[in-house]
């Protein structure tokens, strides 16, 4: 499994990618994997300012349904548009073509808070 040393990481197993004070969000290969199959991805936030740890869209795979948690305080500027037709982009690239979305950080200090690659590891167990 993949897990990028340039990315920061959540609990909830989102992952997030610094850009200045912008971030661009997704979900880990791990939390992909355990989803199984993506069918859908509803994310209605568009340019609303969420806070950090509350959920900002959902994720629906054959099997379940599961929350997105936002891993840093911020406005959503972009939804990537590209996963309305291919939500499979992100069972299939969950770094690259299957991110989420693109925030404005209020505060960048809580990057701090987030986990690192090698804790992400252990917090799931490989």
């Amino acid at each position: 499994m993949n897990f990028p040393e340039n990315l920061k990481y959540t609990k909830d197993h989102e992952w997030i990618r610094v850009e200045g004070n912008e971030v661009v969000i997704g979900i880990t290969e791990f939390a992909q994997s355990e989803l199984g199959d993506i069918v859908y991805v509803e994310i209605e936030t568009e340019g609303d300012t969420i806070d950090k740890e509350a959920v900002f869209g959902t994720v629906e795979a054959v099997k379940t349904v599961s929350d997105l948690f936002m891993p840093v305080t911020g406005k959503i500027l972009v939804f990537n548009k590209d996963l309305e037709s291919e939500p499979e982009a992100i069972n299939k690239d969950p770094y690259g073509k299957g991110w989420m979305i693109r925030v404005q950080m209020s505060d960048s200090s809580e990057v701090d808070s987030l986990l690192s690659a090698a804790d992400y590891k252990q917090l799931i167990g490989v």
